[in-house]
């Protein structure tokens, strides 16, 4: 017998945060529309031989407050968080997981890069030492789909579950995942965002690769997203894990809700020779036809916010095209954190949802305003108290990768 399909979008109704600027959900959206930066030189190594050495790096998390003695030794740094902000989630949604029938819920998220900063330390051990010196726990730890394992293990989740590898995009293809799993297939609840963390030199030597990190050393001048004198961006870790739950078991519970995901799509890049350009547009389109909504709707634009003017451009023009230019809010509040690859999204998605449960937008930081020819109403210094009902996340992944999430508030 299959399961019961659900009628209704699903809802969120739990969050978990980490972020460079705020360990903690309340306490880093009260950073964010403060306009607080976690950006800073990098402190987890010694990046004095690096062109690039800022970062967004989660400063206030001590690992053993939050993850089992006997797990310290089996995980990488990212899935320490991970596994914090699960529970932070699954807290703030009030859902005793126990009670839940087997295979009820799940766990999706997504990943770029898995455990680095464990993959590069027993990697060292078997180039100085010798394989007998490599740790077991070394078969999964470094593995993209470990978060979702220990959250699964941890929660007794044992629906449903999955990685998906999409670099920044992740975060919104990961939930749209699970959003499936709830609409298509009758689960009840999945846990579902993107932490990430690659701050080591293995991790950071990657990120330097494609030479889009800036090499600027004044926090404040680094990420200008929309800008002229953007010059790439920073990197972060962290991201967001949300409760994504079926609408009706939610509301037999009394659950609280942040709001539905409404709609979604995704689209890919034709190759950079063929002349074609970016479908990003196309991918908010489809997202806003799969909500049954048109851009008229749109309250708010969490963008992506490449840092790189090129890229930035492309974006601009996009929303200019699907809105009008200056024909909707746009905001960035990322800039305070950094682009944290998978965990990027998920902390945009999260970050518009406590914009519709507050009536306010971030701002984009350190940005006076767009460049000349980026027709954008682009929120900044200050938050921007405004009424809200629909907001729109996008997000790009290196190799092509776009994405679109609708959210709206809750009923």
């Amino acid at each position: 017998m299959t399961a019961p399909t659900a009628t209704a979008p699903p809802v969120v109704t739990g969050m978990g945060v980490a972020a460079p600027n705020g360990f903690g959900r309340e306490k880093w959206w009260q950073a964010t529309l403060a306009g607080a930066s976690g950006i800073r030189e990098i402190s987890r190594f010694d990046a004095d031989r690096y062109p690039a050495r800022l970062a967004g790096e989660v400063r206030d998390f001590d690992p053993a407050e939050h993850t089992p003695g006997r797990l310290l030794p089996q995980t990488d740094h990212v899935t320490r968080l991970a596994l914090a902000v699960a529970d932070e989630a699954l807290a703030d949604a009030d859902v005793d997981t126990a009670a839940l029938p087997e295979y009820a819920a799940g766990v999706v998220t997504a990943s770029s890069a898995g455990g680095f900063e464990f993959g590069q330390r027993e990697l060292e051990a078997l180039w100085s030492k010798g394989g007998r010196y490599v740790s077991a726990y070394q078969s999964f730890a470094w593995f993209y789909a470990v978060n979702t394992g220990q959250i699964s293990i941890r929660h007794g989740l044992r629906g449903p579950s999955g990685v998906l590898v999409t670099e920044q995009a992740g975060g919104l293809d990961a939930v749209a995942q699970a959003r499936r799993q709830v609409v298509r297939k009758g689960i009840r609840l999945v846990v579902t965002g993107g932490v990430e963390s690659a701050l080591c030199p293995w991790g950071w030597a990657a990120q330097l690769a494609d030479g889009r990190l800036s090499t600027v050393t004044d926090p404040a001048g680094a990420y200008l997203p929309f800008s002229a004198d953007a010059s790439g961006h920073v990197a972060g870790e962290g991201g967001a894990l949300l409760v994504v739950e079926d609408a009706a078991a939610a509301r037999e519970r009394g659950a609280e809700t942040y709001g539905t995901i409404a709609g979604y799509a995704a689209t890919f890049d034709p190759a950079a020779q063929s002349g074609e350009g970016s479908r990003l547009k196309d991918a908010a389109e489809l997202a806003l036809r799969d909500a049954g909504l048109t851009a008229a709707d749109v309250d708010v634009v969490f963008a992506d916010a490449a840092g790189v003017l090129a890229a930035d451009r492309t974006e601009a023009l996009a929303l200019a095209a699907l809105f009008g230019p200056n024909g909707v809010p746009v905001t960035a509040p990322k800039t305070m954190t950094g682009r944290l690859s998978s965990g990027g999204a998920a902390l945009d998605l999260a970050a518009a949802l406590l914009s519709l449960r507050d009536q306010v937008i971030p701002p984009t930081v350190n940005v006076d305003g767009p460049a000349p020819g980026l027709p954008i109403d682009l929120v900044t210094g200050e938050p921007r108290p405004a009424a809200l009902r629909t907001a729109l996340v996008l997000a790009r992944g290196r190799g092509g990768f776009n994405a679109a999430m609708v959210v709206r508030v809750p009923g």
